[in-house]
């Protein structure tokens, strides 16, 4: 055959469910292949007269055949693509002959330009397959692929879904501020949306990158101010949901962590309509660790409770067990709780806890703007007034305050 080394290979995606792939050799490379011709649904053959543990634990569990010898004359009959990564290269050469004779499609490891076929640099992200070509560049191939694949797991890579796209509404939790701790999926539904309804606590610098089309929603519920009614958020949620609209409720933290998250799929569950639920950094640790406090920690603290203090412990609408949260030796970590720490404070000493114990009040925690404020349960209620510490802040009770490297 001849050989035209400067023309470019002609790409395409081999539909390999159900038929015969031989592998040839059972080291490294077909130790990294063979996973994702199982997964393309392959009848893979191996042949090898011994593997990795790991290619033996595949065959073990019925995934590929495995022939324990070595390789042979014919043994690529009926096939319809191989992959030749032997350690003998003459086994490899008469594979790949028989291979070019019989007009199977064949990919060496050991000599890329005695190949018929190439193995591209792939990667996948939410049912997109990316292969990448760099002819005799496989180092170059792969750092393409991955900042493709990275871009679309991101969502810095548009790649919103047009046909398949099914509309409804995804509950994401944006984490506690910086716009790097939401996740990967939460960012890249994001980058899909038609219309986003955020809450001031979500990370706000993301709607800067929004295509200009897409609909923000401000559903800031913003402390001591102005505020959307949960029954409008819902109402709104619905109505664009129904005009065929993928929504985002880009909600900060964690949607079920004092989010209101679960209301809101209620209201969508009772119009039938889809709903995703994506789960966020929750504040409660995060936070903390970002100011330098462990919430747990060896020989000082084996537990942590998280509470809501957005109401007093003498309001009759608290659930909260002051004194049982008085006797817990570990970490008391408080969110909502600015306006309430006070009494808070004054509970849980009456209750039986030291007035000495650390408290740490981190405000707009992750963010260019965190502040950290240290006091105790004796003073916090008087320091939180002279420092006018505001919301959003983490309150941190426990000995693993004065562990933390920010103290």
């Amino acid at each position: 055959m001849a050989q035209h080394a400067d023309h470019p290979a002609y790409p395409v995606g081999l539909r390999l469910s159900g038929r015969r792939v031989v592998v040839v050799g059972g080291g490294q490379v077909a130790q990294r292949r063979l996973p994702s011709l199982i997964a393309a649904g392959a009848d893979i053959v191996l042949v090898s007269p011994s593997a990795k543990a790991s290619v033996e634990a595949m065959a073990a569990a019925g995934e590929i055949h495995w022939e324990r010898r070595r390789y042979e004359e014919g043994d690529l009959a009926g096939a319809w693509y191989a992959l030749i990564a032997s350690s003998d290269p003459e086994a490899n050469r008469t594979a790949s002959a028989e291979a070019e004779r019989d007009r199977v499609w064949c990919v060496r490891s050991d000599d890329a330009e005695a190949a018929t076929a190439w193995t591209p640099a792939t990667g996948r992200s939410e049912g997109v397959t990316v292969a990448v070509l760099t002819g005799r560049d496989p180092r170059r191939s792969a750092a393409v692929r991955d900042a493709i694949v990275e871009g679309l797991r991101e969502g810095t890579l548009a790649a919103p879904h047009h046909r398949t796209r099914t509309p409804g509404v995804a509950l994401v939790g944006g984490g506690p501020g910086d716009p790097d701790l939401i996740t990967v999926r939460g960012r890249r539904l994001l980058a899909e949306a038609d219309v986003v309804i955020a809450d001031r606590l979500g990370p706000r610098d993301l709607l800067d990158e929004l295509p200009p089309h897409v609909e923000v929603i401000d559903a800031a519920k913003i402390p001591y101010g102005r505020f959307m009614a949960q029954e409008a958020i819902n109402s709104a949620l619905i109505e664009h949901a129904k005009a065929g609209k993928a929504v985002v409720r880009l909600k900060g933290g964690d949607p079920f962590v004092f989010g209101r998250g679960m209301e809101e799929a209620h209201a969508l569950a009772a119009e039938g309509i889809p709903c995703t639920v994506v789960p966020g950094i929750s504040s409660s640790i995060s936070v903390p660790g970002a100011a330098g406090i462990p919430v747990t920690h060896r020989g000082v603290a084996h537990e942590f409770t998280v509470v809501s203090g957005h109401v007093a412990p003498d309001d009759e609408r608290s659930l909260v067990d002051w004194s049982a949260l008085a006797r817990l030796r570990g970490t008391l970590v408080l969110l909502m709780a600015v306006d309430k720490i006070g009494s808070i404070a004054q509970a849980l000493v009456e209750h039986g806890k030291a007035p000495e114990t650390p408290v740490a009040l981190v405000q707009e925690g992750t963010t260019a703007a965190q502040r950290r404020v240290d006091a105790t349960l004796a003073t916090v209620g008087e320091v939180v007034r002279a420092e006018e510490v505001r919301p959003p802040a983490v309150i941190v009770i426990g000995d693993v305050v004065a562990l933390g490297t920010g103290h």
